[in-house]
């Protein structure tokens, strides 16, 4: 009985669950830290705006035509910033990726360089920037290319440099790394079998960065939804997006019911796109085309 005992605590089955219980046991204080300070504030939160029992909060929000156009606002300018972000963020990867370690080394200075400066600071520069009286008009002027001043600042456009701006190195990053891991012989494979640079981009390259793309276009879209400080100086108060909203119904009216609703939206329209996303990427890696070049 001895021998067996031993023969079977020394089995890789039962080394392995003994190795996921020890996981188990030290990640229970960084669970229950999180339950604390994250979860049951956001369960408190969220069921604010079900206190009474009725869902008007919920009601009030999906059907007033003035916060259903806030809410139409906020998604255009979350899925423009994802798509401005995707079109500038996959070459710069791409980029990235085959560069030289130096080139790759300058690049990631450059790409980490606005996370060493405030976000007010930055803001505030495309301030000076695109204002009316700012550098980028007086320039056209200056040059003859414009006769009066554009309106670069206080609508959309703005907000949408500007979050571009912020949120662009969270687009890169995941890029990069379905990039990094891919195999450079499947792609000499592919042209040694009579494939065109379009078609290896196509058919081989692009696939396997799918889930790099999914990942950084979920992150981008997310942290779009619940911009604020962006919107609220950039757009001047004519742009105003969920957040902003949030943000007055707490601190002006004290609407916490109100409020807690808008926040419901925007994390039920997260965890949406986040899980289409992750569904979009398993069922890529589950098809037959992704598993042949694998």
């Amino acid at each position: 009985m001895i021998g067996i005992d031993r023969a079977t605590a020394r089995s890789p089955r039962v080394r392995h669950g003994w190795r996921e219980a020890k996981l188990v046991l030290l990640a229970i204080p960084a669970l229950l830290f999180l339950v604390i300070v994250l979860f049951v504030p956001l369960i408190n939160l969220l069921s604010l705006g079900a206190a009474s029992g009725t869902f008007a909060p919920y009601r009030h929000a999906l059907s007033d035509p003035l916060y259903l156009t806030v809410i139409g606002i906020t998604f255009s300018i979350a899925l423009a910033t994802t798509a401005i972000c995707l079109i500038l963020g996959y070459p710069v990867a791409y980029l990235l990726s085959t560069s030289s370690r130096l080139m790759t080394a300058v690049g990631f200075v450059c790409v980490l360089l606005p996370f060493w400066t405030s976000l007010l600071v930055r803001t505030y520069a495309w301030i000076a920037l695109l204002g009316r009286n700012g550098i980028i008009n007086r320039l056209l002027l200056e040059w003859g290319v414009i006769s009066e001043p554009l309106r670069l600042l206080y609508n959309s456009g703005g907000v949408l440099v500007g979050t571009v701006h912020v949120l662009l190195p969270y687009m890169i990053f995941p890029i990069y790394a379905a990039m990094v891991r891919i195999d450079r012989d499947l792609l000499l494979a592919a042209e040694g079998l009579g494939a065109g640079p379009v078609s290896v981009f196509w058919r081989v390259y692009l696939p396997l960065t799918l889930p790099g793309l999914f990942a950084g276009c979920a992150l981008v879209f997310i942290l779009s939804l619940s911009a604020f400080v962006t919107p609220a100086l950039l757009g001047g108060g004519r742009v105003i997006m969920i957040a902003n909203i949030i943000q007055t119904e707490v601190s002006q009216f004290l609407n916490w019911p109100f409020a807690s609703a808008l926040s419901a939206i925007v994390l039920a329209s997260a965890i949406f796109v986040y899980g289409a996303l992750g569904l979009l990427t398993r069922a890529q890696h589950g098809s037959p085309r992704s598993q042949a070049y694998v």
